[in-house]
């Protein structure tokens, strides 16, 4: 039976550089790879592209980085809730690409099934289609978007196995799956590690063929982003 247990986080991030491009799942600080980026926060390495829905907060997730000012370009959807990253945007140190949504999550996914690129609708006719080929189909007019390249993509999931078999929980199955098998080494990092077989294959999210390395997570804050909470009475 393949495993592909590595011992640790710093097993797991092994082979990460300078300059390099990763993938980071999550939305908002939901489903984010806390342990994975807490190690490239340690690691210290710089110029990174960083390619995740959101940037965190100023003091949690990818919000970690850029206090470090580890991030050359991000390249995200939504980046709204944290103030050194609008910092950083404004003042030019940081190189920003904004994506619509939908379009972040299918150039995740074309890269995960080996697709170059494809035709989108969302974006013509506005900033984002600048320098881009388009194309009729049917009357409606669509952009033509590459595929991402990145050299490792980081996950996160709720349970495990050894063979790299993943199940997400609630809302963090939200741009982890589609970054699964994206880049050129995936890693996923879990809650719960079982043995391979331990998992209903029915319940399996992402197949283990996907992932090249996973290891057991530890020390979970799992914030909420804005804790909106009912008046008495």
């Amino acid at each position: 039976m393949i495993n592909k247990t590595v011992a640790n986080v710093a097993e797991a991030v092994e082979g990460v550089a300078d300059g390099m491009t990763f993938m980071l799942g999550g939305f908002g600080l939901c489903g984010i790879p806390e342990n994975a980026i807490s190690e490239l926060v340690r690691l210290g390495i710089k110029d990174i592209t960083c390619i995740s829905n959101n940037a965190g907060v100023d003091d949690f997730g990818l919000g970690l980085l850029l206090q470090e000012r580890q991030i050359k370009k991000m390249i995200s959807s939504y980046v709204g809730e944290n103030d050194e990253f609008e910092r950083q945007m404004l003042s030019g140190e940081l190189e920003v690409e904004l994506t619509p949504q939908g379009t972040l999550a299918e150039k995740c996914r074309a890269a995960q099934a080996g697709f170059p690129a494809f035709y989108t609708p969302a974006g013509y006719g506005t900033e984002v289609a600048e320098g881009k080929e388009t194309r009729e189909f049917n009357g409606k007019m669509y952009v033509l978007e590459p595929a991402y390249e990145a050299d490792f993509s980081f996950v996160k999931a709720w349970k495990g196995d050894e063979a790299g078999n993943l199940i997400f929980k609630g809302t963090a199955r939200n741009f982890n799956p589609c970054m699964c098998g994206a880049a050129q080494i995936t890693v996923a990092e879990v809650e719960e590690l079982l043995p391979a077989g331990s998992l209903d294959p029915n319940e399996i999210h992402i197949p283990g063929i996907f992932v090249q390395r996973i290891f057991q997570g530890e020390n979970y804050e799992k914030r909420i982003e804005q804790r909106t909470v009912r008046q008495k009475g």
